[in-house]
């Protein structure tokens, strides 16, 4: 009983690490819907109305930020939007190893860094997933899209 105990502990703290690598991107539109949320709901929207708003921002920020990052070919307002988007993730994923990591680190110094590392991994994997499905493409109007010589997945993609 005791191995199956120790069993589904790991397999839930890994589901939960899946999930907070794979949600990370969508820590910025999380908050920016959330904070519509609430002041829909203390301008007197109701429930109702306040979660509509808080899920419709949420849906245009993501839209509005992977939009600009696709058409923008200036590196550092890609490295700006991206920095947008990881910061949220950062700050999250501090705060979720920190408190995963009060269950089974005593020290308080090996928890914050625990947290630190779970911060920068985080954070990185939210910029990672911004920035590597994303490839501009050239704005060339006397070109048509098909008739690209680079083509915008690798060899490496075409051989598997």
């Amino acid at each position: 009983m005791l191995v199956l105990g120790l069993l589904l502990n790991i397999a839930g703290i890994g589901l939960f690490c899946w999930l907070i690598f794979t949600l990370a991107v969508f820590a910025l539109p999380f908050f920016v819907g959330l904070n519509v949320f609430m002041m829909a709901l203390h301008s007197g929207a109701g429930i109702f109305g306040a979660a509509i708003a808080g899920i419709a921002t949420s849906g245009v920020t993501l839209a509005i930020g992977q939009t600009a990052f696709a058409m923008t070919r200036s590196v550092i307002i890609r490295a700006i939007i991206a920095a947008l988007f990881a910061v949220p993730a950062t700050l999250a994923g501090y705060q979720v190893v920190f408190v995963m990591s009060q269950f089974s680190v005593p020290s308080l110094v090996w928890r914050e860094v625990f947290a630190c590392l779970g911060a920068i991994f985080i954070g990185g994997t939210a910029w990672t997933r911004l920035t590597i499905l994303t490839e501009t493409r050239p704005l060339d109007s006397g070109r048509a899209v098909g008739s690209d010589p680079q083509p915008v997945l690798t060899a490496a993609a075409h051989q598997q």
